[in-house]
């Protein structure tokens, strides 16, 4: 029986719509008579009817032309099969964010403790499984999207990933290391950043990507690590090159930055994943703000190549072109996904693009040779900062189309009155904190972060569908109250070593007064003296624990006043810090943590909606649907119209018509009608699907799985894969 869907049953499946958009997009062609269609609209691509790289294929399209599944018969979905990694910890919030590949009928991917595994496709039987931290404590936390795949024809074939500080390379028919790999088959990920005597602590929650023999990779980094980019030789793990995100005082962009940035600043990293022209032989790098990411004060300028896309040449690195989304970025407003890589029709030519989702909720679509936009972007005024030292940038650029897929004001009547008796209380609130404008910059008093700090779109990525050119994502609307505050109280009053190492280093997570995220996602350490002794303090501290890093940067003297001041803040008797600001610029400000802004009983303090998903036509810029994404069932027999619920992990779309994504915070799992975007399937998981699906083909089947890990928004952490296909 064959194991792929044959070219006839793959063109018959076609929708007709689909068939008459292509027929009048060639007819408009008929002038300038191209040759063929373009590659991407070949669906017999061998990448569009597997899932063989993050995010189904190099060009992170998360686009299937398997039509098993159908719109049609969805319905009768059914579980195929589940995987435990036993990998759930008592007491412990974990999380699985990882997208599955699967390769000549295996299955490759991460457990919530950072095990890799080979499962049997369509079975889902273990094959094998790798610990890098067997037998050690504490291991590493931490969330990982997924494993990259490597092969050089000849039998030697390998799975990337990076769990901790090491990059490993293991044998993907074995499981064991590949020896002549670095090390005994891992090196150490901080290599080649040029601080390595500094001990910093660098990792990566996304995959790099295979490009020949050449293995490109982001990073995710702590402790003002620098974020350049770098690939490493898949045999024996030397780096070939890299590029620096912050200049060096000969590179491109050296001159937006301090003349000593390079030095100290840190960040400026690619965390969401990259994606690839393997023709044109160009990645396409987003990357992060630099840092830290809301206080600029010592880093005065545009800071390229923070907060931008970057086309790179894959074989050596060097720079094609760049795009800046944010100049001089103290929102956090960094890219955060990998862009997808389309072609669209425009005025009768197919176009080879690249679709750059944001946070704020823009679609940025480039020209993939040139980087020139192809629709209009205006430049927007900014709102000066008063924070001492720093300096925003005066204007930031927004594109004229397509128009934004999530809110990006949020007025008066937008304040909740879904909780009753809540409303005047948030409204009061509402006055005391800077809303005018999504720009408006951090602030002591508090700034509004909307559509928020994770939206509108998110890591889980969009989809794009080649047959039609829409792009589907989903996206949040969450309030996020960004509060500032001085390092310094009080210039006569300075603070002491432990208060400062807490403020630059804890309080963007557990907050500037210890409290942590109120959903329960990050503890408060109030009260720690009493749960934690010094050892096991020491011990947290240098290794982390649950997504928490180690800060192995810090000395013993600071971590021993971090201890200090943890245990009892008020007795912290060690010597004050004085800041010169004569010397190098400071960091001035800490903040008081990631604050969503919630009523009394827990529900987002704007108007519905709170979580969406929308299809965009990209030939024309122009919104094609949208629907509320999620549900909260106590609000629904309440009487209150579907709200949306806050999402994490994106969708996939398929040539059977159907598009399917978890994500949301009520645990489903949904299939939906890409066209219009009808609900017409959907299923409880045993823990939140906050990761991006994968569909493949396996024995005769169409299989869709996703990661079933939880953890997220103060629900419950799960351990489990699950496979839905239809009967046999």
């Amino acid at each position: 029986m064959s194991t792929t869907p044959s070219i006839h049953s793959v063109y018959l499946a076609i929708p007709v719509l689909s068939l008459i958009i292509l027929i009048g997009l060639l007819a408009a062609c008929e002038d300038s008579e191209p040759d063929s269609l373009p590659d991407i609209l070949d669906l017999e691509r061998e990448e569009y009817r597997t899932w063989n790289s993050f995010l189904g294929d190099k060009e992170s399209t998360q686009y299937s032309s398997l039509d098993q599944i159908q719109t049609g018969n969805v319905h009768e979905l059914e579980i195929a099969w589940t995987f435990s990694t036993g990998d759930l910890v008592d007491g412990e919030r974990t999380e699985i964010q990882a997208n599955p590949i699967i390769i000549d009928d295996i299955l490759y991917s991460t457990t919530p403790l950072k095990k890799v595994f080979a499962l049997n496709a369509s079975t889902g039987e273990l094959i094998w499984m790798f610990d890098p931290f067997e037998d050690e404590e504490p291991r590493s936390r931490g969330v990982n999207r997924g494993v990259s795949y490597w092969s050089d024809g000849e039998g030697d074939s390998r799975i990337y990933y990076v769990a901790g500080p090491r990059l490993y390379a293991i044998n993907a028919d074995t499981g064991e290391p590949s020896e002549d790999f670095g090390e005994n088959g891992s090196i150490d990920f901080a290599t080649g950043l040029d601080r390595d005597a500094l001990d910093i602590e660098v990792t990566a929650t996304s995959p790099g990507i295979v490009h020949e023999d050449l293995l490109i990779h982001g990073t995710r980094v702590f402790n003002r690590a620098p974020g350049h980019i770098r690939a490493f030789n898949t045999r024996t793990g030397e780096i070939e090159w890299i590029f620096r995100t912050i200049p060096y005082p000969d590179d491109y962009g050296y001159d937006t930055w301090p003349e000593d940035a390079w030095t100290r600043v840190g960040n400026a990293n690619s965390w969401p994943g990259m994606s690839l022209d393997r023709q044109r032989g160009i990645v396409y790098v987003p990357t992060a703000s630099p840092g830290h990411d809301f206080y600029g004060g010592d880093r005065i300028g545009k800071n390229l190549f923070g907060t931008s896309l970057l086309a790179l040449n894959a074989d050596t690195g060097e720079r094609i072109w760049h795009y800046q989304f944010v100049r001089h970025d103290i929102w956090d407003y960094d890219p955060p996904a990998a862009p997808n890589l389309i072609t669209i029709e425009r005025d009768g030519e197919w176009i080879d693009a690249v679709a750059q989702v944001t946070k704020t909720g823009y679609v940025f679509v480039f020209d993939r040779e040139t980087g020139e936009s192809l629709f209009p972007i205006e430049e927007v005024e900014i709102p000066p900062s008063d924070l001492r030292g720093e300096e925003a940038w005066p204007t930031q650029p927004a594109p004229v189309k397509p128009e934004p897929f999530a809110r990006q004001e949020f007025r008066e009547e937008d304040v909740s009155d879904i909780t009753p008796g809540d409303h005047e209380k948030l409204l009061e609130r509402f006055r005391e904190i800077r809303t005018d404008h999504m720009w408006d910059p951090p602030s002591t008093e508090g700034t509004l972060i909307f559509p928020g700090f994770d939206g509108g779109a998110e890591w889980g990525g969009a989809a794009f569908d080649p047959e039609t050119g829409i792009l589907y994502v989903n996206a949040n609307e969450m309030p996020w109250i960004l509060e500032m505050v001085p390092i310094d109280a009080d210039e006569d009053q300075p603070a002491s070593m432990g208060e400062r190492i807490y403020a630059l280093n804890c309080a963007a997570c557990h907050g500037a007064d210890r409290r942590g995220d109120p959903r329960g996602d990050l503890p408060e350490l109030t009260g720690i003296e009493e749960r934690m002794d010094e050892d096991q303090l020491r011990s947290v501290i240098r290794g982390g624990q649950g997504v928490m890093p180690g800060f192995s940067h810090l000395s013993e003297e600071e971590v021993d006043n971090l201890i200090r001041y943890l245990r009892d803040p008020e007795a912290d008797d060690a010597e004050p810090v004085r800041v010169d600001m004569n010397q190098a610029p400071q960091v001035l400000y800490s903040h008081t943590g990631y604050n969503r802004w919630l009523d009394s009983e827990g529900y987002p303090a704007v108007k519905p909606p709170w979580g969406t998903l929308n299809a965009i036509d990209l030939n024309t810029g122009e919104h094609v649907w949208n629907i509320r994404l999620g549900e909260f069932e106590e609000l629904s027999e309440r009487g209150i119209p579907q709200t949306g619920t806050e999402n994490y992990g994106g969708p996939v779309v398929t040539a059977g018509g159907v598009l399917f994504i978890g994500a949301t915070q009520d645990e489903k799992f949904r299939a939906f009608d890409k066209s219009n975007g009808e609900l017409l399937w959907e299923t409880d998981l045993p823990a939140g699907g906050y990761a991006t699906p994968s569909t493949y083909w396996a024995e005769g089947r169409q299989y869709v799985v996703i990661a079933a890990g939880g953890g997220k928004m103060g629900t419950k952490s799960g351990d489990t894969y699950v496979a839905f296909a239809l009967p046999e």
